[in-house]
């Protein structure tokens, strides 16, 4: 599946002030990991958000964001602290930015791998 390579640019250009980003191919798109730990990626047209599990319920609350579930092996149980976000919901760079914030802060969060 490509993936759309303007939100990649976009990602990479808010990111890029960040020690410690890298790039991987995931879930059939892109996704920048901050010491190994996933912060956000694209997938299609969409953006794959990460952040803390507990924040689940509220953020699904967010226009244009959904759950997230990269295996579909479980119908109707998506992975708790994922979510997708259409692009009408990233037209402002300060929609992105507070995706990648809450990415940012749950990466901090971890372990280094």
């Amino acid at each position: 599946m490509a993936y759309d390579e303007k939100l990649a640019y976009r990602l990479r250009a808010a990111l890029k002030a960040s020690k410690g980003i890298t790039e991987k191919k995931m879930f059939g798109g892109i996704s920048f990991l901050l010491n190994g730990n996933m912060v956000a990626g694209v997938l299609g047209s969409d953006l794959v958000s990460r952040f803390d599990p507990d924040e689940t319920d509220r953020l699904l609350k967010k226009p244009h964001a959904r759950p997230f579930d990269p295996f579909d092996k479980r119908p109707g149980k998506p992975m708790k602290g994922w979510l997708l976000v259409g692009p009408a919901g990233l037209t402002k760079e300060r929609e992105l930015q507070t995706w990648i914030e809450l990415g940012l802060e749950y990466a901090r969060s971890l372990p280094k791998k």
